[in-house]
């Protein structure tokens, strides 16, 4: 059994010139991940691992989430691969991950996010909005044979205020 959480970055501001990669979050994107952070509560044992998007507005969010799990900051990896916004990186990403990891949270950005959600998950998801959350399940023992699982868990934002 794999599980894959999903979380897109919080709200990104554009109030300063900056290339893309170093957009820092907006307040709304600080409270919004901290809502959803505190409203997630992972079941099932424990996360194997973290990896984030090296972006500035997808490593605030995690290190929101990583506060609020407990997670070890020093365990976090980041990877170019997650700065995706199509999906096929990140989908490569996932079909290369190591077998001893059942569980797997990554943070990273749209339209690759909603990709994913939607072509491994069995819910139809319009949009993943900023800070939203998708965790999906797979009944499968290595993460190259990544097929469609079942969306177990969608936390937005706008559901949770």
């Amino acid at each position: 059994m794999k599980t894959l959480i999903l979380m897109r970055h919080g709200k990104s501001s554009w109030d300063y010139e900056v290339n893309d990669r170093d957009r820092p979050l907006q307040e709304r994107g600080i409270n919004d991940a901290l809502l959803v952070a505190s409203r997630f509560v992972f079941e099932r044992g424990s996360i194997d691992a973290v990896f984030s998007s090296p972006a500035i507005r997808a490593l605030h969010t995690c290190t929101i989430f990583l506060r609020h799990l407990g997670f070890p900051i020093e365990r976090l990896k980041l990877s170019e691969e997650l700065y995706d916004f199509s999906g096929g990186n990140v989908h490569q990403f996932i079909k290369r991950l190591d077998d001893s990891m059942e569980t797997v949270m990554i943070f990273g950005h749209n339209n690759a996010f909603t990709y994913i959600a939607n072509s491994l998950g069995n819910n139809s998801i319009d949009n993943v909005p900023t800070a939203g959350l998708v965790q999906i399940s797979f009944s499968i023992n290595n993460w190259s044979a990544i097929t469609q699982g079942t969306t177990e868990n969608i936390l937005f934002p706008k559901h949770l205020k």
